[in-house]
């Protein structure tokens, strides 16, 4: 293909005063790149008023450097870097872009704002001193992970799980957060993360559709650890402190359960009212709060191992009774016996009128009453009772199984009995998910990275060390609890049988009341904590806009405190303190945490694995085997602890998913989805290339050639509809248009026809690329897309076009002339062509074709291109209900009846439901009507050869008229003839008559006054034309009223010369027709009768 040069004269002119002109009095020498930019500045003006992003981290993600300030032009005064002057317009000079780094805070907008409007008047300066390692990510983190479940719940793990149990749950939920948080130092030290923790870690990686349903999950899991530190916050109070305070009390045993519920449900809303109260009056509080239930934690702690070694030197006198092997709640009475002698007197205890009343209890008759150290102490080897499990179903009474009973024979009124029940039925998967929530809190510190001085190194050295720190209370608290307390005591939840005192509590030292006020203020700080950041999480997600539906929590305060996400919070938090049990909401939150842990781990994972290069975490103690198995880990917990809310939790983010895949924004984060996208499809691209494409898996990959109009608009849109319907969403589609003139010209041009080319693909449903080139002529752009659109085995095989129905008025024949062209294009690069005529007249994808037909005329079999295609339309919802209808076409010596036959039985091979018909052409003498027809084709096309004048010509004789109309209008003699008016339009007649008046010599034939004779005529075209008029004749009887029509389209000649000729013969043949694919086959066989 030659090469065009164009030489473009740039005058050196001062280029104007503007906006961007500096200060300085002296004029500035233009510079080249202002000189080129002269003819885009406009545009990118309105580029950047239009670019506004409504959030700052949209603001940090479009430029690869922080803080840029894209406004002020750089000063390069200076002529020591005379040299990169050029550079300097669009590049950074090194000098202020370190200072620019050196200036970076990722303060979120919202922290600022809330800074400085905090005691209502707005400051001047508000400075956050960084936080280090100690201050900043170890102690929140110990915060959060310490909880809840450590005070009530970890002594009754133990004791039902026992002390192997308990070590294998303990260590496998910290094994998990340990794998987690080494991938989530590796994420967190790769670049800088702004506030947003976990949530902008796994969208920033795994983009915006993982982000959003792995953030939302993150976001029901701290909504739920809220009401499930606010339920533990009213067990302790209703349980230990004032349980008189009980709104309903139970008419009997069967009601406790209810009435305990429905104590938990009123003082549960009643709390989270005020918590939410308080964190919607000031945030500033929670936070300066935050120290003190720290302390309370980390006091009951010490009070716990204080109590240990004191174990070791004198063991709590605290005791408890059993009737046999079986618990006894010591509420009811003072005295473990049956009968006690009081002034020499026998007289019954209270525990016989408990179990005797008309008639002694059996059990309490067959057993005696014994007292048992509650704490035996460390060295008392209870540890050996307890290093096995003890699981029973909900209502069996709790026994020390070392113990001898003798067995009742009626155990039905046992219910009415002081004994101590388990309250739910227990089983180690159980305990796996009530455990979990435990060890959850380690992303406190990544949530407070824009705190920290050193966030790439305080981030994973104070989380590990945060996990480990706390992997070693639990266990340490697993072995003492076991090696202290009896095995009964433990598996008392409530601590009914040592006077309704938390089972840590009689361990501590120097009273229990440190514990039970210590846990108290830690569940109250835990939950303040949850309905803090759970807000300010959703506000996150809703202004990064990726779920539409959430924008309005993006919304809040003046200072930025998340008010409507607060509201949705308080609702969610309401649903979790409904179901009034710690013990059935922990599992739900594991889920949601997990889920999100094992996204974190997947992000780190496919990062490493794909070695993008922005890959580069300064934390270097990873490896995508440990991503990988703590992801499997956190998915074996999930569906280990519940594998009905496992399934919930993912049904749940995979609706999210699709919804923002569907819906929502489209963000481009240069996620590790989006390169394992890559990669996937280079490695099938390979994979295509390895061996060729059998028929069995042939199907249409289309490149369709597009018409720009003159607003550079689709002129076209029904033929991206029939593409859909024709590829109902299968394959490849490759949309193109091609414009005339050079690149540097008209880059802008080829954007614009870009998104209109998107624009109306995706009007009319159109999956697939689009591109847009720029060639000297459109003949070359066509050729070149032909020959190299697609990628490697992704090349398309057939090429979509629409009918030029101008091509007979077009005065210089460029739009025949591209036809014809590439339709040998096609022929030559072995590719499948589909002409669709009156493509205008095509339904689109929002009409249903009720009734009618499809009708496929098989006059040459190329393929099999022809029988395929109906089969694909018919896939498509237009034309579902459209039957099939193949035509052939038999000669004289031909057995019709025998050719139906093996057309239909061939049609059964393919598995294509048909109605088959034979139609004959008896040979018959040639018309008239064919005689004339072909007359006029020929006047025409040499018509066409007499008008083809050079430009200069054409030029020479334009001007020629103008002189001579000018002369006219000068000359005032009243008998002179009118002047002439200058045609702007060239017509033939004015062609002839010009050349007549001004040419001496030239005579032209004039071709409409001859008469020819039809003996003249060419009789290979007179052969043809009465081919396509006949053929139209049959073609227009038997499909007249079909919805469309598809026809083998005859191949050009292989004499240019008779280029005008074809195209009168394609004409003919479609002739009165309303619907019209003409197809050409590519050459090889795209339908087998074989499976």
């Amino acid at each position: 293909m030659p090469t065009n040069f164009t030489v473009v004269p740039v005058e050196d002119t001062e280029a104007p005063s503007s906006s961007n002109a500096t200060s300085s009095p002296e004029a500035k020498p233009v510079s080249l790149g202002q000189i080129f930019e002269r003819t885009g500045q406009e545009t990118t003006v309105d580029n950047q008023q239009g670019a506004q992003i409504d959030d700052v981290e949209g603001e940090k993600e479009s430029t690869p450097f922080l803080n840029s300030d894209n406004g002020s032009e750089p000063d390069y005064e200076g002529k020591n870097m005379a040299l990169f002057e050029e550079e300097m317009d669009s590049a950074p000079m090194v000098s202020s872009l370190l200072s620019k780094l050196a200036n970076y805070t990722n303060l979120t907008q919202g922290v600022r704002e809330h800074e400085e409007y905090e005691d209502g008047v707005r400051k001047v300066t508000a400075t956050v001193p960084p936080m280090g390692t100690f201050i900043g990510v170890y102690l929140p983190c110990m915060q959060n992970i310490l909880g809840v479940i450590l005070f009530i719940r970890l002594a009754w793990i133990v004791g039902t799980a026992g002390i192997l149990g308990s070590f294998a749950i303990v260590s496998i939920c910290c094994i998990c957060t340990l794998l987690t948080a080494i991938s989530m130092s590796a994420i967190a030290t790769n670049g800088v993360v702004p506030a947003g923790g976990s949530y902008y870690m796994i969208s920033r990686s795994l983009g915006p559709e993982f982000g959003g349903a792995v953030g939302l999950c993150f976001y029901l899991g701290t909504t739920f650890a809220g009401s499930m530190y606010i339920l533990g916050t009213i067990e302790i109070l209703l349980t230990y402190i004032v349980p008189s305070t009980r709104v309903f009390e139970a008419q009997n045993k069967e009601g406790e359960a209810t009435a305990w519920a429905n104590n938990m449900r009123v003082f549960g809303t009643g709390c989270l009212l005020v918590m939410a109260l308080v964190v919607f009056v000031g945030v500033k509080y929670v936070n300066k709060l935050a120290l003190v239930f720290l302390s309370c934690v980390i006091l009951s702690i010490l009070a716990t191992y204080a109590g240990v070694i004191k174990t070791l030197l004198e063991p709590p006198e605290v005791n408890v009774c059993l009737l046999g092997n079986r618990s006894l709640k010591n509420d009811m009475f003072e005295s473990c016996t049956k009968t006690e002698m009081v002034e020499n007197m026998t007289v019954m205890t209270q525990l016989w009128g408990l179990f005797c009343n008309n008639t002694c209890d059996e059990y309490f008759e067959l057993n005696n009453l014994t007292e048992i150290k509650a704490i035996p102490g460390l060295l008392s080897g209870v540890i050996k009772d307890n290093l096995w499990g003890d699981y029973g179903p909900a209502g069996s009474v709790l026994e020390k199984k070392t113990l001898f009973s003798a067995p009742a024979k009626d155990m039905s009124k046992d219910i009415d009995k002081p004994y101590v029940f388990n309250d739910i039925t227990t089983y180690f998967t159980l305990l796996v998910g009530i455990y979990f929530p435990s060890v959850t809190g380690i992303m406190a510190g990544s949530n407070r990275s824009g705190d920290l001085r050193d966030a790439q190194r305080s981030i994973p050295v104070g989380t590990i060390m945060a996990i480990l720190t706390t992997s070693f209370i639990y266990i340490s608290c697993v072995v003492f609890f076991g090696a202290c307390i009896e095995g009964v005591v433990l598996r008392d939840k409530f601590g009914d049988s040592i006077g309704k005192i938390p089972v840590i509590g009689i361990l501590a030292w120097p009273s229990p009341w440190v514990i039970v006020i210590g846990s108290f203020f830690s569940c109250c700080g835990a939950g303040l904590q949850s309905l803090t950041g759970a807000p300010r999480l959703l506000q996150a997600i809703a202004r990064d806009g990726i779920i539409p539906f959430l924008q309005v929590f993006g919304h809040g305060k003046s200072n930025g405190e998340p008010t409507w996400a607060l509201l949705l919070t308080v609702g969610l938090c309401e649903i979790g303190i409904l179901i009034a049990s710690v013990d059935a909401v922990a599992p739900i939150l594991s889920m949601f945490f997990l889920m999100c842990y094992l996204f974190v781990n997947l992000a780190c994972a496919v990062q490493t694995l794909l070695r993008t290069p922005n890959w580069r975490p300064r934390f270097k103690f990873y490896h995508w085997t440990l991503s990988f198995l703590g992801m499997s880990l956190c998915l074996s917990l999930m569906f280990v602890s519940s594998w009905y809310y496992a399934l919930v939790a993912t049904v749940i983010a995979g609706c999210i998913y699709k919804y923002i895949e569907y819906r929502g924004a489209e963000k481009e984060w240069g996620d590790g989805i989006r390169g394992l996208s890559l990669n996937a499809a280079r490695y099938a691209l390979i994979r295509l290339e390895e061996s060729p494409l059998h028929t069995k898996n042939w199907r249409p990959q289309l490149l369709v050639l597009c018409k720009p109009d003159s607003d550079l608009s689709v002129k076209h849109p029904r033929l991206l509809s029939f593409t859909s319907q024709l590829k109902a969403g299968k394959g490849l589609t490759i949309v193109c248009s091609v414009l005339q003139g050079t690149y540097m010209t008209r880059g802008q041009d080829v954007k614009t026809a870009e998104k209109s080319l998107k624009a109306a693909m995706v009007a009319e449903k159109t999956k697939g690329f689009h591109h847009v080139v720029v060639s000297s002529n459109l003949r070359d752009g066509f050729s070149v897309l032909i020959q190299s659109a697609g990628l490697g085995g992704m090349k398309h095989n057939a090429v979509l076009m629409a009918w030029p129905a101008a091509w007979q008025q077009a005065r210089d024949s460029a739009s025949r002339q591209n036809f014809i062209e590439t339709v040998r294009e096609t022929t030559s690069a072995h590719q499948a062509l589909l002409v669709a005529k009156n493509i205008d007249r095509f339904p689109d994808n929002s009409k249903r074709l009720r009734e009618g037909t499809i009708d496929v005329w098989w006059i040459v079999h190329d393929g099999g291109l022809l029988m395929l295609l109906p089969f694909l339309l018919r896939q498509h919802k237009v034309w579902r209900k459209c039957r099939m209808r193949i035509f052939t076409v038999a000669q004289m010596d031909d057995n019709s009846i025998q050719m139906k036959k093996d057309l239909q039985m061939f049609l059964y091979h393919l598995r294509i439901d048909a109605v088959v018909e034979v139609v004959e052409m008896h040979d018959s003498d040639i018309s008239a009507f064919t005689y004339e027809k072909t007359l006029v084709m020929e006047q025409r096309s040499q018509m066409l050869k007499q008008m083809q004048l050079s430009r200069t010509e054409r030029e020479r004789e334009a001007q020629l008229i103008h002189d001579r109309n000018t002369a006219s209008h000068s000359d005032k003699t009243a008998n002179s003839l009118p002047p002439d008016r200058v045609h702007m339009t060239w017509t033939k007649e004015k062609l002839f008559s010009e050349r007549a008046k001004h040419k001496e010599g030239m005579a032209v034939k004039d071709m409409f006054n001859m008469r020819p004779e039809w003996e003249n005529l060419n009789q290979s075209n007179v052969r043809r034309m009465h081919t396509a008029v006949k053929l139209n004749e049959v073609v227009k009887k038997k499909s007249k009223e079909s919805q469309l029509v598809l026809l083998n389209m005859p191949g050009p000649p292989k004499n240019k010369k008779g280029d005008e000729n074809y195209m009168e013969f394609l004409d003919v043949l479609t002739e009165g027709l309303d619907r019209v694919l003409l197809v050409r086959g590519g050459g090889r066989e795209v339908i087998t009768i074989y499976s």
